[in-house]
């Protein structure tokens, strides 16, 4: 091929060749020119959240059980002679005396008469149930009155075998009652059987009750906190503001941006957490008392993410 033909060739191709590359760096400088643009118009995101700050206090672990009220001891009245019942000198509830009559029964068979024999309280105390009625016949095994010395209560219940090891005598305790709602009573381990039931495979456990007001009666049906642990002094938060990632424990504590007096950024915090109890966690180092921590919306924030606290939930109790 002539020098004059190849030049007629590669003439065009570098021509092509410029026009190409010219359209490259137009399309470059659009994009960098569209991606700047992009990257000045997208601000970071806020998060909203809801904080509380971190309290301290006392926290209890325990164990929760049920049983009824009764009374602290009963004694029942038997007639000395086997016969009618011909008064009743009592009604339930009726408070006696020791020495007190408490019912008549007559003796007499037909064709014998014999003075009634009459039967008296055998110690002072309330009654709590009158198992006979006028005008039945009754003999010395029969009792006719139960009695309930003094006014001490005690609740009734059954641990568990696994439990037993945290149980002992005098422990606190919480009672609580459908019959009156949203008030709490004390009361105290008083006795501990020293056997398990085999069949059962549970352990007696009697509880004094302190029944301020006389509110409580025999019979009703008793919630039981048993208080087996207690710390006071504490730093809690909620449970569900704990994040478990990685082997890490932490949450995030809502700080005052430096660079936006304004605005609130989240900060990582790396904690130790102690015993949960009823959703409550005890934060044994990591947060100081009264250091806002985040509750809810939590769960995408990064360290220094931007947030905007929405609500500020009341410090538990």
């Amino acid at each position: 091929m002539s020098t004059e033909n190849s030049r007629r060739v590669i003439a065009p191709v570098l021509l092509l060749l410029v026009m190409c590359l010219a359209g490259c760096q137009r399309i470059q400088e659009v994009y960098g020119g569209i991606t700047k643009t992009a990257a000045v118009q997208q601000p970071d995101p806020v998060y909203a959240v809801n904080t509380m700050a971190a309290p301290q206090g006392a926290i209890m672990d325990y164990l929760a059980l049920a049983g009824d009220v009764t009374a602290a001891s009963t004694v029942d009245a038997y007639p000395e002679a086997a016969g009618k019942v011909t008064r009743i000198s009592v009604s339930v509830g009726a408070r006696v005396n020791r020495g007190d009559p408490i019912a008549e029964v007559d003796p007499s068979r037909p064709g014998m008469e014999f003075v009634p024999s009459i039967v008296k309280a055998p110690v002072s105390g309330t009654v709590v149930a009158l198992p006979a009625q006028l005008g039945m016949t009754v003999s010395q095994a029969v009792p006719l009155a139960r009695i309930a010395g003094g006014s001490g209560l005690q609740i009734r219940i059954y641990v568990a075998e696994r439990f037993i090891s945290r149980v002992s005598l005098r422990q606190a305790c919480e009672i609580t009652l459908d019959a009156w709602p949203g008030e709490v009573f004390n009361g105290r381990v008083s006795e501990i059987s020293p056997v398990v039931d085999p069949a059962s495979r549970t352990m007696e456990v009697r509880i004094v009750v302190d029944n301020a007001g006389a509110k409580l009666k025999s019979g009703m049906f008793a919630k039981v906190k048993i208080i087996t642990e207690q710390k006071n002094n504490i730093v809690k938060i909620p449970a569900s503001a704990l994040i478990q990632r990685f082997g890490d424990d932490y949450v995030f504590i809502a700080k005052v941006d430096p660079n936006n007096a304004g605005s609130f950024i989240a900060e990582k915090r790396i904690v130790v957490p102690g015993i949960i109890i009823d959703g409550i966690m005890e934060v044994q180092k990591g947060i100081s008392t009264g250091e806002d921590v985040i509750v809810r919306g939590q769960g995408l924030l990064e360290d220094g993410s931007k947030i905007n606290i929405v609500d500020r939930v009341p410090p538990l109790n």
